[in-house]
C-alpha cells in the first residue's frame, strides 16, 4: 500500500488551503488523507491542566469538523484524523516518517499579517524525512481550501540543474505533472563561464554566448532524458534563463499550480538545512511548493 498523504491543520486560513491540497492529492494517489491537529505550547514552565484539555477539546472538534468537511467533497477518500499531544514540531515530524508527502501551510495561527512563512512551515521544509508542500494562503477569488475559483493552469515548475541533476525532485515534478495531465516548466539557471571574464576582452560577444548557451540546452537535454523516457504522456518544455536561480523559478512560477524544488539532506545535521535558493523561493513564490529531500 502506498502511504499516506499528511496535513496539519491547526485552524487557520492556510492550514484549511493545505488540507483542501492534501486530500485531492490523496484522491490522485488513491491513498488516506490524514490531518494531524497538535495544541499550541502555552508559556510558562506550569500550565494549569484545565487549559490543556480546553485546547484539546478544540483540536479535537477542529480535526473532526475538517475531516467531515473533506469527506463530504471527496466521498470516495478516506480521511483520518489524530490529535497529537506533542509540539506541533515534533508532531509532524514524527508522523511524516510513516507518510509519502506532507502538506503544511505557510503560516499558522501564530503567525502575523505580512509573515510569508512561518517557524512550523520552515522547519518541515528542511528537516521533514518526506517531500513536503508548503500552501500559501488562498489568492482573491479562491475557495478556503484553495480550489481556485477560475481554472488552473495546469502548468508545474521544475528547478533544475544538469549539472547536479536531482533524480528525487525531477520524479516528484514528473510524476505530478503525469496525475494532474499537466504541462512541465523545466527551468534551469545559468551564468556565463568564467572564461568570459578576461583582461582582454571587456564585452561577451554573441557567438560566444550563444555557444556557451547552446552547451548548456544540450546538457540539460541530455540529463532529463532519463525521465521524458519514463513519462512519455508529460509535455516538458526547457526554459533556461541567463538570471539568479531564485528569480528565475520565482518568475517562472508567478502562473504555475505547483513548483518543485530539491533540498539536500544533512545526516550529521539534526536540524536539517535549506539551500538559499529554496529559502528564497519559499518565502516569495505564490503558489504551492514542493520540497523535495535528496542524499548528495
Amino acid at each position: 500500500m502506498r502511504p499516506l498523504v499528511l496535513a496539519g491543520i491547526d485552524g487557520s486560513e492556510c492550514a484549511a488551503a493545505a488540507a483542501g491540497w492534501a486530500a485531492r492529492e490523496a484522491a490522485r494517489r488513491g491513498v488516506p488523507v490524514r490531518l494531524l491537529h497538535a495544541s499550541p505550547q502555552l508559556p510558562g514552565a506550569t500550565v494549569p491542566r484545565p487549559a490543556l484539555d480546553r485546547l484539546r477539546l478544540i483540536g479535537v472538534r477542529l480535526t473532526q469538523r475538517t475531516a467531515e468537511d473533506l469527506a463530504d467533497r471527496h466521498p470516495d477518500l478516506q480521511v483520518e484524523g489524530e490529535q497529537a499531544e506533542e509540539p506541533p514540531v515534533d508532531a509532524l515530524l514524527d508522523a511524516a516518517r510513516d507518510a509519502g508527502l506532507l502538506v503544511v501551510g505557510t503560516r499558522g495561527t501564530g503567525g502575523f499579517e505580512g509573515l510569508a512563512v512561518g517557524s512550523v512551515a520552515l522547519r518541515m521544509a528542511a528537516a521533514a524525512p518526506c517531500p513536503v508542500v508548503l500552501v500559501p494562503p488562498p489568492r482573491p477569488g479562491a475557495y478556503a481550501d484553495g480550489a481556485s475559483a477560475t481554472r488552473r493552469t495546469g502548468q508545474i515548475v521544475l528547478g533544475f540543474d544538469a549539472h547536479r541533476p536531482v533524480g528525487e525532485a525531477a520524479g516528484f515534478a514528473f510524476s505530478a505533472a503525469e496525475a494532474r495531465a499537466a504541462r512541465l516548466r523545466v527551468v534551469q539557471a545559468w551564468g556565463l563561464p568564467a572564461e568570459s571574464v578576461s583582461s582582454r576582452t571587456l564585452v561577451v560577444t554573441e557567438e560566444d554566448r550563444a555557444t556557451w548557451e547552446d552547451q548548456e540546452v544540450l546538457q540539460l537535454s541530455d540529463a532529463l532524458r532519463p525521465w521524458r523516457e519514463k513519462y512519455p504522456r508529460v509535455p516538458a518544455a526547457t526554459d533556461l534563463m541567463l538570471l539568479h536561480p531564485a528569480e528565475a523559478l520565482l518568475n517562472a512560477s508567478r502562473n504555475a499550480d505547483l513548483l518543485v524544488v530539491g533540498r539536500r539532506t544533512e545526516p550529521t545535521a539534526a536540524e536539517g538545512r535549506l539551500g538559499p535558493v529554496t529559502h528564497a523561493v519559499l518565502h516569495h513564490a505564490r503558489c504551492p511548493v514542493a520540497v523535495v529531500p535528496h542524499a548528495g
